[in-house]
């Protein structure tokens, strides 16, 4: 009997059911998924002071308890900008409700003089309305707390990744003789998403700052939260630019009208397109190693599974898919092009 080999599309199936499967069986598990790959990356992003301290022969629990505090404080100290600054946004909106009733008055009077229809303005403008972006930042806020209860299990995954780095550095690195490509290919996902993380922080920090002073000076309300949120939607690939502008562009024309709306748009698209555009793919290069499209499809599927924090972490999360199905694979070379976007070499 000769042996027949398994149609393609038979296996193209297959990979697609199972990939399904896997991926609805990990949504149901978010909540325990989501940090677990937070802290994961946010060892990884930290490795390099470990190899400092280690390099200069420091003792284990200090190569341990250092990167570990800094990411401790840095998490501790964004949550708690993110709630004194929700807090007090809770608080404000109700302020201006006589604001979005004058503008709701002042855009039907432009609208009879344009001719255009009163109902569909008011059906744009009541989307809105005060007290439904007041729901919204309520639902922020208790999100939030939700955030400050698995804090708890983040910072525990973190103290035992970190104890168990040291060891699981030696352990891959003794795995090079008999699983050659999958190590290597684990030491690119961490490099890439190393590079990556802060690369983007760097410029997240410097895109944060701007905002923030361009929103001061234009006197918009709680520029703090609007730098953080910038900050945090700097990770999002594609659409992070518009969901940090929206909410102060919103704020701003409650606050000081369509003039100073119209300014902090201005503002972020200058500030967003020289930092984003023009100088950050200089220093980014070849980091994530994934095409404008696998990107794109990369921040839809991990946001469906993981729900905001996929958006996050779609890019380090594609990186890991990437490291353990194609790159260790040796004759998987033409699926690397297909998802990075670039020819193969040689």
């Amino acid at each position: 009997m000769r042996d027949q080999s398994v149609p393609r599309a038979l296996i193209i199936l297959l990979g697609i059911a199972s990939a399904v499967v896997v991926l609805f069986g990990v949504r149901e598990v978010a909540s325990i998924a989501g940090p677990v790959v937070l802290a994961l990356v946010l060892v990884i992003a930290v490795s390099p002071v470990r190899g400092w301290l280690n390099a200069r022969k420091a003792p284990v629990w200090l190569q341990v308890a250092v990167p570990f505090l800094i990411v401790v404080l840095v998490l501790i100290g964004m949550v708690a900008i993110l709630t004194i600054s929700v807090t007090q946004l809770v608080s404000l909106l109700p302020t201006y409700t006589d604001q979005f009733e004058r503008l709701l008055d002042d855009s039907e009077r432009w609208a009879a003089a344009h001719g255009i229809s009163n109902d569909v303005l008011n059906k744009g403008l009541q989307a809105f309305d005060p007290g439904r972006v007041l729901g919204l930042a309520q639902s922020l806020l208790g999100s939030l707390i939700g955030i400050l209860s698995a804090l708890f299990l983040i910072v525990v995954l973190l103290l035992a990744m970190s104890l168990d780095a040291p060891m699981t550095s030696r352990i891959l690195t003794t795995g090079e003789g008999s699983q050659p490509q999958l190590v290597t290919a684990l030491a690119t996902f961490g490099h890439k998403t190393r590079r990556y993380l802060i690369v983007s922080t760097v410029f997240g920090l410097i895109n944060a700052i701007l905002d923030m002073i361009a929103l001061s000076l234009l006197d918009v309300p709680l520029p703090l939260l609007w730098g953080v949120l910038a900050l945090i939607a700097n990770y999002i690939p594609n659409i992070g630019f518009v969901i940090g502008l929206l909410p102060p562009a919103m704020l701003a024309l409650l606050d000081g009208g369509v003039q100073t709306m119209l300014l902090v748009i201005a503002a972020y698209i200058v500030i967003n397109v020289v930092t984003q555009s023009f100088i950050l793919p200089k220093f980014l290069g070849d980091a994530v190693g994934l095409s404008t499209t696998m990107t794109f499809i990369s921040l839809i599927v991990w946001t469906f599974v993981l729900g905001p924090l996929g958006a996050i972490l779609a890019i380090p999360l594609s990186l890991l898919t990437r490291a353990l199905l194609i790159d260790s694979d040796p004759s998987a070379k033409w699926v690397q092009a297909l998802v990075s976007g670039r020819l193969p070499r040689g």
